[in-house]
């Protein structure tokens, strides 16, 4: 049995187009399957709440979605049996599905899930913030603290985010949102502490980012080295004080090419607690976590398998 959760809203509306052709493919096959379409934000944590709970059996959940869409699903897994995940990618940023180079045709990666020839066992994060209620999200790809997690707000309230989506130049929305955010940014001083060992202190940090994986934000590579299956956090922070020297290094990570700037450093860990002097937007997979002065964030190593 193969269980969909579809978000038909995503990208626009794209989610639901790509849908009805998956679904003439599955009848056509003869595929036992379910679908749970999602209405509102939390629904495909609910979803796959309720199909993993107390199970014992195997379980294929397949996400149909943005990367939005599959972190709601990691976030409601219950790891009580045999879970395999397959993902068709039908958002706007999609960062997932190019570090895992899955097809851009939709078709191609429904036939790829139901005739699977490889399963990776992949990492995932767990995001902890909050004061006095503590609160711990799941991520798949990144989660931040800063301009990238302020760059994520925003484009979840932008209206012009949907235009551009509708003309199909989505990742644009990204760039022009991050080159206002990037004009408003203020740096922090404050500190992180990698494996609670080593710590490190600055003056003028403009964000941190932990990767599962290369990408973030619809393509920017923020951590080319960054492995899904090494069990380690690859953690890039943006750091200088002329703001200026950072338009080189969001350069360098929209060509996807590593950056010589000493405006970034980078650091490997499997878990990393991070302070800022004043709150700060942070993010988990694109998703907003409010703002906040202090985060935890750790790899959780090959618990999740993934079909590729």
């Amino acid at each position: 049995m193969y269980n969909f959760i579809v978000n038909p809203n995503s990208r626009c509306g794209r989610g639901q187009i790509i849908w009805r052709k998956l679904e003439e493919v599955l009848r056509t096959s003869g595929v036992e399957y379910q679908a749970f379409l999602t209405e509102r934000p939390g629904d495909a944590r609910i979803f796959a709440s309720e199909l993993t709970s107390g199970c014992r059996e195997s379980n294929v959940i397949v996400a149909v979605g943005g990367d939005g869409t599959v972190n709601e699903i990691l976030d409601g897994l219950s790891f009580c049996g045999s879970i395999t995940l397959g993902y068709i990618p039908a958002g706007s940023g999609n960062d997932l599905a190019r570090s895992l180079k899955l097809p851009r045709n939709p078709v191609r990666c429904l036939k790829k899930i139901l005739q699977p020839k490889y399963y990776k066992l992949m990492d995932y994060g767990v995001l902890t913030y909050g004061e006095g209620e503590i609160s711990h999200r799941r991520f798949i790809v990144s989660a931040g603290i800063g301009m990238d997690a302020a760059v994520c707000h925003n484009i979840l309230f932008s209206k012009t985010r949907g235009l551009l989506h509708k003309l199909h130049i989505g990742r644009l929305a990204y760039l022009l949102v991050g080159i206002k955010q990037l004009a408003l940014a203020k740096p922090s001083k404050g500190y992180i502490l990698l494996d609670g060992v080593q710590k490190v202190e600055f003056n003028h940090v403009y964000f941190i980012s932990a990767h599962i994986h290369p990408y973030e934000g619809g393509g920017f590579k923020f951590a080319p080295d960054a492995s899904f299956e090494d069990g380690k956090l690859t953690v890039c922070m943006m750091n200088n004080r002329k703001k200026r020297k950072l338009i080189p290094v969001l350069a360098c990570s929209l060509l996807g090419r590593k950056s010589s700037n000493t405006g970034i450093r980078f650091y490997t860990c499997e878990e990393i607690a991070v302070h800022m002097e004043h709150p700060m937007a942070v993010h988990a997979d694109g998703e907003s976590c409010f703002c906040q002065k202090d985060v935890q964030i750790r790899c959780i190593s090959k618990k999740l398998r993934v079909i590729v």
